[in-house]
């Protein structure tokens, strides 16, 4: 599986850092593109200390002003993209076919190739314009999975806490995870 990771400035580098680090362990991802927009590092290092995101080794890594990577043309061959977190900013121009960088071309060839693209916005509350814009990806095909985290599992750490998201991507990804308890038939969890 080819893949793409964005990773916009909006607050919520937890959940790009976990994902990072779960796709880095999968076996099914032979290659994985990170873009990172031009205050995403700023965000990370603000959220998660110094060091901010670690990108796994075999990882490549853009920046949101170059179109000279093959994952922004529909002639290449990548299975899905996530952005993680997808600022509203981000949103909103994907929404609108304004490609002004590598995130959002990125985004919008992937919605005209019909492949998966998975927004994570993790702003809130929203206004009407964003509802709006949300409405206008879903109906163009996007999977919108807005970093709302789950509590049923009594998660101990932020860590787990994220993670309950982090599983639900990965799963819309189709990647095998153990993140979170799961429901078994009769409301049993795992």
């Amino acid at each position: 599986m080819k893949l793409v990771i964005a990773v916009t400035g909006a607050s919520g580098s937890i959940y790009a850092q976990r994902l990072l680090e779960e796709i880095g362990r999968s076996k099914q991802v032979e290659e994985c593109h990170v873009v990172l927009s031009t205050h995403a590092a700023e965000v990370a290092a603000t959220e998660l200390g110094v060091k901010g995101l670690r990108i796994p080794k075999g990882m490549k890594v853009h920046g949101d002003k170059t179109m000279q990577v093959p994952f922004a043309s529909g002639s290449a061959r990548f299975e899905a993209m996530a952005i993680v977190p997808c600022s509203m900013g981000t949103l909103g121009r994907i929404a609108h076919g304004y490609s002004d960088g590598t995130i959002a071309r990125t985004a919008d060839v992937f919605l005209k190739e019909k492949r998966k693209l998975i927004l994570v916005p993790r702003e809130t509350p929203w206004n009407l314009v964003q509802a709006r814009n949300v409405v206008t990806l879903l109906e163009a095909g996007a999977l919108m999975l807005p970093a709302i985290p789950s509590f049923y599992g009594r998660p101990k750490s932020v860590e787990d806490v994220a993670d309950t998201v982090v599983a639900r991507i990965l799963d819309h990804l189709g990647l095998p995870n153990d993140l979170v308890k799961r429901w078994k038939s009769g409301g049993e969890k795992e």
